[in-house]
């Protein structure tokens, strides 16, 4: 009985995934924008920093460069395709860095309560009232700017929201009966929060990630176009931010990375809000 209604429950939940058409939209987009990144050093091998061609060559101009190129002459195609990689890994480690840390501060706080909830949510609150995108750009620049230093900052400054979020889940879970018989006949805390708890307090993190992700890429481009990225690497961030001068008379230079960087955000939110509609079985599906 109780498998006959697991299953049926993951029936109904693959059917919700099948009919809605905004997580499809969003998981074609990322699809596309994954293909985009992972082939980049196949169709574009060379470094994209190079000056391959005349500067300022508007998209459409020379088959060798369907994008264009920039003010420094290098190929826009081949820069916005390894950009994509790297927005998409620090996107992702940093949703990793505050899942995993967000996750855990929120069970110990939900399931323990009393001093230790009290202790955690106050540093909670006190990484809330700091501006992130300040704090992240404090980060990277005690730690020098690089891969590794912005992901760190994003993923470090984004916890408090995913900690809340498991928190609720876990007071919620904790109270429940089975929990509550599982403390009686004696089983550890750490079995509990593993195999009744987290399981029980899940669902919430992985529509919330989705959308840490797009934010962890918008926060990446603004340091980029701030003149705080890693130097050694392209980013869309670094791309629109170079071209600004160019504006007026080349406004394909940031307009082509800027609109990268939209259909990225914007897919990753999509998959958020399809996965709250297939997860949430109140909500309609779209």
């Amino acid at each position: 009985m109780a498998l006959q209604f697991a299953a049926d429950g993951c029936a109904g939940i693959f059917e919700r995934i099948r009919i809605s058409r905004v997580l499809t939209a969003g998981l074609t987009l990322i699809a596309i924008v994954t293909f985009v990144a992972a082939t980049a050093n196949y169709f574009f091998p060379a470094d994209p920093r190079d000056m391959v061609g005349p500067a300022s060559l508007w998209p459409g101009t020379d088959a060798r460069f369907p994008f264009g190129t920039d003010m420094m002459g290098r190929d826009m195609a081949a820069a916005m395709a390894h950009a994509a990689g790297i927005s998409l890994t620090v996107g992702i480690v940093a949703t990793v860095i505050s899942v995993l840390l967000g996750v855990a501060i929120g069970l110990f706080a939900g399931y323990f309560g009393g001093g230790i909830d009290d202790g955690l949510m106050r540093v909670s609150e006190l990484f809330q009232t700091m501006p992130s995108l300040l704090f992240t750009i404090i980060l990277v620049v005690i730690l020098q700017p690089s891969i590794g230093s912005i992901t760190f900052a994003i993923g470090i400054t984004s916890w408090p929201q995913i900690a809340r979020l498991v928190r609720a889940e876990a007071l919620r879970v904790r109270n429940l009966d089975f929990v509550q018989a599982a403390i009686t006949i004696g089983m550890g805390h750490r079995r509990i929060l593993f195999v009744h708890v987290l399981p029980n307090s899940i669902a919430p993190v992985v529509v919330a990630a989705s959308i840490l992700v797009a934010q962890a890429i918008l926060a990446d481009a603004s340091l980029s176009f701030l003149g705080l990225g890693d130097p050694t690497v392209m980013s869309w961030g670094s791309m629109v931010g170079a071209a600004r001068p160019m504006l007026r008379t080349a406004w394909y230079m940031t307009a082509l990375p800027g609109g990268a960087i939209f259909v990225t955000v914007m897919s990753f939110m999509l998959i958020g809000n399809g996965l709250n509609d297939v997860l949430n079985p109140r909500t309609p599906v779209r």
